[in-house]
């Protein structure tokens, strides 16, 4: 049997480096919709950070993993516990991967949750809520961390 990575790809209007920096601030970006709470840094390699959302229904915690300038960032869950599916750690052991490159004139973003495969109990909740995540609150952060630093 063939799995798949959940995967999304996104195009932004700026640069590699104006991405890559956005993207690390996970604070800015993910903490928007359902968090709870952020705890912890995501700058520098090595770094980790938790995230709770939902009342308690998700917690998750990362290490940063891989960080490539302007090209690449990889967490790895190093715990996790989602409490509306049967199996709370499916999570664990899994990376969330961003490749960042130029595409023309716009940035192209591509998102992999590497192990969140169709299999998982939590895939038709947790697919959605990474495509809301990745296509909505991310490209909205990238233009406003953009836009600030403009001033």
């Amino acid at each position: 049997m063939t799995t798949t990575d959940f995967s999304t790809t996104l195009l932004v209007n700026q640069t590699p480096e104006e991405v890559f920096d956005a993207i690390k601030n996970v604070r800015g970006w993910w903490s928007g919709l359902y968090a709870e709470s952020f705890e912890g840094e995501s700058d520098k390699l090595g770094d980790e950070f938790s995230f709770f959302a939902g009342d308690g229904a998700h917690y998750t915690k990362h290490k940063l993993v891989e960080l490539v300038p302007s090209k690449k960032i990889t967490w790895l869950v190093t715990d996790s516990k989602l409490t509306f599916v049967p199996n709370q750690t499916e999570w664990t052991g899994t990376k969330l991967s961003f490749d960042i490159s130029a595409e023309g004139d716009a940035t192209k973003i591509v998102f992999t949750h590497m192990g969140l495969v169709p299999e998982f109990e939590c895939y038709n909740d947790c697919a959605p809520a990474w495509t809301q995540y990745v296509q909505q609150q991310l490209p909205n952060w990238i233009a406003t961390a953009t836009a600030t630093k403009a001033v």
